[in-house]
């Protein structure tokens, strides 16, 4: 049987794909919301259309495997797949408070067999990366959107205090390691990320705008500057610090939105 959730529908189009022998996973784009009824729908829909700003979703084909998805995130399924909870009732609290410190769900749900997944409508940009066997990035809170049943996704503790108590990520974040494929979602679109690969070198980023990082990567929080009347005189003050060999996601627009939309 053959699944497609675009059919024969030109308002719909697939900007991004991956697959392997186990799943595919396409993220599609409404070219244009036409579901308006009134004059006010009209204004708002033509709005959004000028800015690009457009709802995608994430369909993932099923060939007799497995994948993990955020709690809420699934809109409808169908064929042969059978939804496990992914927790029991031991670690539900365990479960829970993780969710709480990391921003992702109590229990992943987890979708088995064959057939075609879709997760629900959103006007966030998703990411759809394979990681090989053993490879592991750190991402940040509430990115995690879906990923193979063969991947790991676990929240791990910072491992020093300044990054902690400072760095504006929290005590947890996610660890996600491969093999297979997994999918991010952010506010930013993958045009405005800046990927830098460090090969034993420092990064130093003032703000909270790194997504992630492989897991060959230390971060702590520093001083900008050698002193403490240096890093005053800087106006820098503190400085989140990247060390090691690896790469690092910098999404600097996202100060920009964060600022845009708090007025």
């Amino acid at each position: 049987m053959r699944y497609d959730v675009i059919g024969t529908r030109e308002n719909m189009k697939v900007i991004d794909s991956s697959k392997n022998d186990q799943i595919q996973i396409d993220v599609v784009e409404y070219q244009k919301l036409i579901g308006g009824t009134t004059y006010s729908h009209a204004h708002k829909l033509e709005y959004l259309q000028k800015q690009n700003i457009r709802p995608r979703q994430v369909v993932i084909y099923i060939n007799d495997s497995s994948v993990k998805v955020e709690p809420g995130a699934m809109s409808y399924f169908q064929g042969n797949l059978e939804m496990v909870s992914g927790v029991t009732p031991g670690k539900l609290f365990s479960r829970a408070l993780t969710g709480m410190l990391t921003g992702e769900g109590t229990a992943q749900p987890e979708y088995r067999g064959s057939g075609m997944l879709v997760l629900e409508p959103t006007y966030n940009h998703s990411y759809v990366l394979e990681l090989q066997a053993g490879e592991e990035i750190i991402v940040d809170k509430g990115m995690f959107q879906c990923a193979q049943g063969s991947v790991t996704v676990k929240a791990v503790a910072q491992k020093n205090v300044s990054s902690a108590a400072l760095g504006g990520e929290g005590i947890f974040q996610m660890s996600i390691t491969g093999p297979g494929l997994v999918v991010l979602e952010a506010s930013v679109p993958m045009a405005e990320i800046d990927i830098i690969d460090l090969e034993n070198d420092v990064l130093k980023v003032d703000g909270n705008f790194a997504i992630l990082r492989t897991a060959g990567i230390d971060f702590t929080v520093e001083r900008s500057a050698k002193t403490l009347v240096g890093s005053a005189a800087s106006g820098e003050g503190l400085v989140n610090v990247y060390r090691g060999t690896g790469q690092v996601w910098l999404a600097p627009t996202m100060q920009i939105y964060n600022h845009l939309f708090a007025l």
